[in-house]
C-alpha cells in the first residue's frame, strides 16, 4: 500500500493581515514557535508517518517558489500549483489526479491523507499513532474517513459532526460511522451540540483510498469526479517537472469546475463517512482570537507579544509589535482591542469582529493599493 499526503496550503490567510501578506500568508509564517513556519510543522508531524518522498503540498501559482524555499527537504516536483481558487472539493480532486498520473499503480493500492497547513496539534507522538491507525482502516474499507475533535468551548467558527453510535477501538483510535455534518453553528445551537456530548469538531482532516475517492466523486459530484481521470492523462509524463500548474489544457478543464467545498460536495452527500475520535488536542489556528489561545494572556486577558510594548490600565486586549525598528506600542484603558504593528502597517480591531479582517484586505484591494496586501 502507498501511503501519500496531501497538505492544503494555498490560503491566503487574509484573517492574519496585516502580518499575513499574499507573498508570506500565514501557513509560511511562525505563528506558535520561534523556529518553525506552520507548514514546517505540519511537514515534519506527518513525515514520521508519511515519508516525505510521498508528501504533496497543493498551493496558489505566487507561493510555489516560496513554499518551495520553505521545503528544501521535499522534491519541487512534490509542491504543486492549484490552476485558480476553486475550493476544496475541485482542490483535491485536482491532487487525486495527479498521485494517480504519479504512482500509475492500482487505485485501490494508494492511500491518500489530506491534512492543512494551519492546525495546532499539541502531541505529535498522540497524533502519528492516531493517523497510522485510521489510515490502516481506510485501507481496509470503502470509507473516507476524517477526525473528530472533541469541543473545548461552544466555537461558532467550526462545522459540527454528529454522531448517533457508539465508538468502537481501532488499533490506537475510535472509529464511529459519521451520523451527519452540520454548519457552522451560532452560540445557542454550539452550547447545545456540547451539552449533547454527540457532536465533534470537524478538524478539515481527512482519509481515504484513491480508488474510494474518485468513485464517491464521481457518484456525489460528478461534473469534477467524473474529469478526474482527464486530468490524470493530461498530468502523464508531467509529474517529475518542477513546474506543475501549467498545463494549459488541465487549466481550461479546471477553471469551469464549481467552487464548492469537499464538505457540501462530498462529505455531506456519501453514506460512506466515519470519523475518528481524536487523542490529542487540536485548535485551527484561522484568526487573530487564535492566537491568544496559543500564546495565553495575563490575569486581566491581556496578551503582549514581542518587544517595546506599554499597555496600563487594559483588560482582554491583545498587542503584537512586529517591528524591525524598536517601534514602541502603548495602549492606556483599552477594553476587548487587538493591535498589530508591522514595519508597515497598523490593525486596530475590536475583538468581536476579528473573523472580518479580510474585509481590510477586500477594501485595500478594491483602492488598489496592492502594496499593503
Amino acid at each position: 500500500m502507498i501511503k501519500t499526503c496531501v497538505i492544503m496550503a494555498g490560503g491566503s490567510g487574509e484573517r492574519f493581515w496585516p502580518l499575513s501578506r499574499k507573498d508570506r500568508p500565514k501557513q509560511l509564517l511562525k505563528l506558535d514557535s520561534k523556529y518553525k513556519t506552520m507548514l514546517r510543522q505540519s511537514i515534519d508531524r506527518i513525515g514520521k508517518v508519511i515519508d516525505k518522498a510521498d508528501i504533496f503540498i497543493v498551493t496558489s501559482v505566487n507561493l510555489l517558489e516560496p513554499i518551495r524555499r520553505e521545503l528544501a527537504d521535499i522534491p519541487a516536483s512534490n509542491v504543486i500549483a492549484e490552476p485558480s481558487k476553486k475550493n476544496t472539493a475541485p482542490c483535491l480532486a485536482y491532487a487525486a489526479a495527479f498521485l494517480k498520473a504519479k504512482y500509475r499503480a492500482n487505485e485501490s493500492e494508494i492511500l491518500m491523507a489530506v491534512l492543512t497547513a494551519d492546525h495546532k496539534i499539541e502531541s505529535d507522538e498522540d497524533f502519528q499513532m492516531n493517523i497510522a491507525a485510521i489510515l490502516d482502516f481506510a485501507s481496509l474499507n470503502q470509507g473516507l474517513c476524517t477526525i473528530g475533535i472533541k469541543p473545548a468551548r461552544p466555537e461558532t467558527g467550526y462545522g459540527y459532526i454528529e454522531v448517533e453510535t457508539e465508538f468502537v477501538n481501532y488499533g490506537k483510535t475510535q472509529i464511529a460511522p459519521v451520523a451527519r455534518f452540520h454548519e457552522k453553528p451560532d452560540a445557542g445551537k454550539a452550547s447545545e451540540y456540547i451539552e449533547s456530548g454527540n457532536f465533534f469538531w470537524n478538524s478539515g482532516m481527512f482519509f481515504w483510498r484513491l480508488d474510494v475517492f474518485i468513485n464517491e466523486m464521481k457518484q456525489h459530484f460528478p461534473e469534477v469526479g467524473e474529469q478526474i481521470d482527464a486530468m490524470a492523462d493530461l498530468h502523464s509524463g508531467t509529474t517529475e517537472t518542477a513546474f506543475p500548474g501549467t498545463n494549459e489544457k488541465i487549466n481550461e478543464l479546471y477553471n469551469c469546475f464549481p467552487d464548492k467545498s469537499i464538505d457540501y460536495a462530498l462529505l455531506e452527500k456519501s453514506n460512506s463517512v466515519y470519523v475518528a475520535k481524536a487523542d490529542f488536542t487540536w485548535d485551527d489556528i484561522g484568526s487573530w482570537d487564535s492566537f491568544s489561545r496559543l500564546h495565553g494572556s495575563d490575569d486581566d486577558g491581556n496578551l503582549n507579544f514581542g518587544d517595546s510594548i506599554v499597555s496600563v490600565d487594559s483588560k482582554d486586549t491583545m498587542i503584537i509589535n512586529n517591528t524591525d525598528d524598536s517601534r514602541m506600542v502603548s495602549a492606556l484603558g483599552l477594553e476587548d482591542i487587538i493591535i498589530i504593528t508591522t514595519d508597515d502597517a497598523v490593525l486596530v480591531c475590536h475583538k468581536s469582529k476579528v473573523q472580518d479582517v479580510k474585509k481590510i484586505v477586500a477594501e485595500l484591494r478594491n483602492k488598489k493599493m496592492d502594496k499593503w496586501l
